[in-house]
């Protein structure tokens, strides 16, 4: 089932309670009338919360640069395969939390407390934030400050998110060591060790098993693009197999 299915028919039964609740509250105001839902397991509670948060904590970060575009609806567009027919939820979403008095700590907050067990699945959303961030193709200084606080609520530390950031610099230019997490000193055993521990963490049936959405398969792929092409250069360079 589309999480925007689940979203608009089930809305009525969640709980999640918070920013993300009120905002879901909202959305299924809109909609009941269209589509009756009755109580939603755990399971889709996590996914809608994050679906729910990433089109927040984007429109939040949306107002951190000064700049207010449609660009980043675009891009979580792009990220989820959000129907023609529901784009109009989206944005309204969107302009709710733009317009929520409450700052992005609150959602943030919520957010690592709903996944606080699956540190993978936050840096998934991260993943998302940084894709609508580079959407107008400027990364503003704002937005850096503000995905590195976001990361830092989630409880990543200084280095988890340099880590995290080196992987959306673009591969031809970044570190391939910053973005695996490791240092050029690393034995090869260990970097084969954390290479694994990387691809395991972050493919998508994984990822979907913990709470991420189907539709953000793509972002699950890019990333696993990106950790096997810095493992590639590394290690082309030190002649492993």
């Amino acid at each position: 089932m589309s999480i925007w299915t689940t979203i608009i028919g089930s809305a009525a039964g969640f709980a999640l309670g918070g920013p993300i609740g009120a905002l879901v509250g909202g959305l299924a105001g809109h909609a009941y009338g269209r589509m009756r839902g009755g109580e939603a397991d755990a399971g889709a509670q996590r996914q809608v919360a994050f679906t729910i948060g990433v089109i927040a904590l984007g429109a939040k970060m949306a107002k951190a640069d000064g700049v207010v575009t449609r660009d980043e609806v675009a891009a979580f567009r792009e990220v989820f395969h959000v129907p023609p027919a529901e784009g109009k939820n989206v944005a309204r979403v969107f302009d709710q939390a733009k317009k929520d008095s409450r700052g992005y700590e609150a959602y943030a907050c919520q957010l690592g407390a709903l996944f606080h067990d699956n540190p993978a699945v936050l840096e998934d959303l991260l993943d998302g934030l940084f894709h609508i961030a580079k959407a107008d193709n400027v990364y503003h200084p704002a937005e850096d400050q503000f995905l590195g606080q976001v990361a830092e609520i989630f409880g990543f530390s200084e280095a988890e998110f340099q880590r995290i950031r080196a992987g959306h610099v673009g591969p031809d230019h970044a570190d391939p060591y910053a973005i695996l997490g490791v240092g050029h000193e690393i034995a090869d055993a260990d970097l084969k060790s954390r290479y694994r521990q990387l691809i395991r963490e972050h493919h998508p049936d994984t990822l979907i098993a913990q709470g991420v959405p189907q539709e953000f398969i793509d972002i699950a792929n890019e990333k696993l693009a990106v950790i096997n092409d810095a493992y590639d250069r590394i290690a082309k360079e030190r002649g492993l197999n």
